[in-house]
């Protein structure tokens, strides 16, 4: 069982799951790249001109790739994941940081892509909470339109869960009242709880 399995609770199961796209990754390893076959010269020029000067600096070529290394074990560390209950975000690679967004508290999800974005198949998703944070951004995810379209998938299953349908008449405005408390503990959107009290009222 792999660290995020380990944060869901009894009959949530993990729907989708990305990370960041490997284009984060380029920066770092063109420019550890970069430095790496730098010092490479710089050794092979001090040992031609020193000697054994040159081997200290081949040495030296171990920081930019390990560097590179501890970038790429933070981007493999850092996955966010929707399950049938929330979105969630883990990072760390030692020590974890986890960040849970409710769906019953998701208001809106708006998707932002560049054209190389589109492209290559990465953007960034925020996501409007009714919670104290308020907005959450996820940074160059991959395959964001999917993840938007299924986040929107399991909030609207979610919020269908839970409404039982009228045996009878009278039951109605009892299930109005349940949803109205809903709609004041923020669960319920203003415009979620007028639909669903339209379909109620047309089964009077």
């Amino acid at each position: 069982m792999d660290y995020l399995e380990s944060l869901l609770a009894a009959n949530e199961e993990i729907v989708i799951r990305t990370r960041q796209h490997w284009i984060v990754l380029a920066k770092s390893f063109l420019l550890n790249a970069f430095g790496v076959i730098a010092l490479i010269v710089i050794a092979i020029v001090a040992t031609v001109a020193a000697g054994p000067a040159g081997i200290a600096i081949i040495v030296l070529t171990i920081l930019p790739i390990g560097a590179f290394l501890l970038r790429y074990l933070a981007w493999w560390n850092e996955e966010y994941a929707v399950t049938n209950r929330r979105v969630i975000q883990a990072q760390g690679i030692i020590n974890k940081h986890v960040m849970d967004s409710s769906l019953e508290k998701v208001n809106d999800v708006v998707l932002y892509q560049s054209f190389i974005g589109r492209m290559l198949g990465y953007g960034d998703i925020e996501i409007l909470t009714a919670s104290e944070i308020g907005v959450n951004r996820l940074h160059k995810i991959t395959d964001p339109v999917k993840f938007k379209t299924e986040m929107l998938n399991q909030k609207q299953a979610l919020g269908t869960e839970g409404y039982p349908t009228p045996q009878h008449p009278q039951d109605i405005p009892g299930l109005i009242a349940a949803l109205d408390a809903l709609r004041q503990r923020g669960i319920l959107t203003e415009a979620e709880f007028q639909q669903k009290k339209t379909e109620l009222l047309s089964k009077l």
